[in-house]
């Protein structure tokens, strides 16, 4: 069998749960809270279940939580989508990124991404014979250098891929940067996906910045986005994706035969629980006051803290601990001293080393205690 990704590897994800779980280490590495949700959106689950919203949902996503979105967006962004022919729910945000990815690229079209770059976008791109064409964010504020930017774009250029907030750095980028991308991007013929999953997650009273903001890309971007982020049910799988109406065709031609549908219960469980706008609009202060908790333990440590402004990760440099690369280091952690984190190389497509590893703090207090004290140890 000719592999159409040859050169991939298990994902660093499933790698270093699979070392943690052998090694009886606390997981800081994969992003998943280890608290349950808000029981009320478990009763609204059951709820559905039992009332038999167990068929299959419309292709396109359950209308209550369509419109839900589209209201979302409107007051938040003040843009405008059309709930029927510009949303679609998605079994998670990352099969909404990789059937963009899907409907746009063909043999030979040049996709810019940004690194560390979350690990899915490459081979998804490479998958359907496209050609990843990385930029380095600038260490340690992982700041993007446009002059490379604009060098970077050529006629072969078909799409660009955004995160913001930025997984893994927690870079938040402010409403400058997306109109310098809009101002590169005004007279070329290519896409952007704004894989925007953290967007409730933003530290310091930092606003997000969705591309949703510029109206002029509407016809050329997918937005795309996690209710199991927002929800803290990552195991649901359930996300969704914006994008304009001609651009949303061509998305639902490659959804409808792939997952077709979502599962209902769960979208209709969603829709109740997020009806009270409390449930997503404190989740900013929920996880702030999870980071400065985690950030403060570290202090003590010898790891220098890179800041995090967004998401549910923080991450260190180590350099002050040893001369292994990351993906040694991070392993030695977890067999030795049973912490699992996650390293930044397996975040660049040339394994690039700056001696840093990513933790996720969106764990109970009890397990980030244990964590720490650990740590402490080192």
């Amino acid at each position: 069998m000719n592999s159409k990704l040859p050169h991939l590897e298990t994902t660093i994800f499933t790698a270093m749960s699979k070392l943690a779980n052998e090694n009886q280490a606390i997981n800081l590495a994969q992003g998943f809270p280890d608290f349950d949700p808000h029981s009320s959106l478990i009763e609204s689950l059951n709820y559905y279940s039992y009332q038999n919203y167990n068929q299959y949902a419309p292709m396109i996503g359950v209308e209550k939580l369509r419109n839900f979105i589209v209201a979302k967006v409107e007051k938040l962004h003040q843009t405008v989508y059309h709930p029927e022919n510009e949303v679609t729910i998605t079994n998670g945000a990352s099969q909404a990124i990789f059937t963009a990815i899907a409907a746009v690229i063909e043999k030979g079209d040049e996709v810019i991404i940004f690194e560390p770059a979350y690990d899915l976008y490459k081979p998804a791109v490479e998958m359907f014979g496209g050609i990843v064409k990385p930029i380095r964010l600038t260490y340690p504020n992982y700041t993007i250098d446009y002059t490379k930017l604009k060098e970077l774009i050529t006629d072969k250029t078909k799409l660009v891929i955004f995160n913001n907030p930025n997984n893994p750095s927690g870079k938040i980028f402010t409403k400058d940067d997306l109109i310098q991308i809009e101002t590169i991007l005004k007279d070329k013929n290519c896409y952007i996906i704004s894989d925007e999953v953290y967007e409730h997650m933003t530290f310091d009273q930092k606003e997000h910045q969705s591309f949703a903001r510029i109206p002029s890309l509407k016809d050329r971007i997918f937005i795309t986005a996690s209710f199991g982020k927002l929800c803290h049910v990552t195991g649901w799988k359930v996300g969704y994706v914006l994008a304009g109406a001609e651009l949303m065709k061509e998305f639902r031609k490659v959804h409808q035969f792939n997952v077709f549908s979502v599962h209902t219960p769960s979208q209709y469980a969603i829709a109740n629980y997020l009806d009270d706008e409390h449930n997503y609009q404190e989740l900013n202060d929920f996880f702030q006051q999870k980071r400065d908790y985690f950030v403060n333990g570290l202090s003590t440590t010898r790891f220098e803290i890179i800041p995090s402004e967004g998401t549910y990760f923080v991450s260190a440099n180590y350099k002050n601990y040893s001369d292994l690369n990351d993906r040694a280091f991070a392993e030695e952690l977890t067999i030795k001293n049973k912490v699992a984190t996650i390293p930044f190389s397996a975040f660049y497509h040339d394994k690039f080393d700056e001696n840093v590893i990513r933790f996720c703090f969106a764990k109970q207090e009890e397990t980030l205690d244990a964590a720490l004290e650990r740590l402490n140890k080192l």
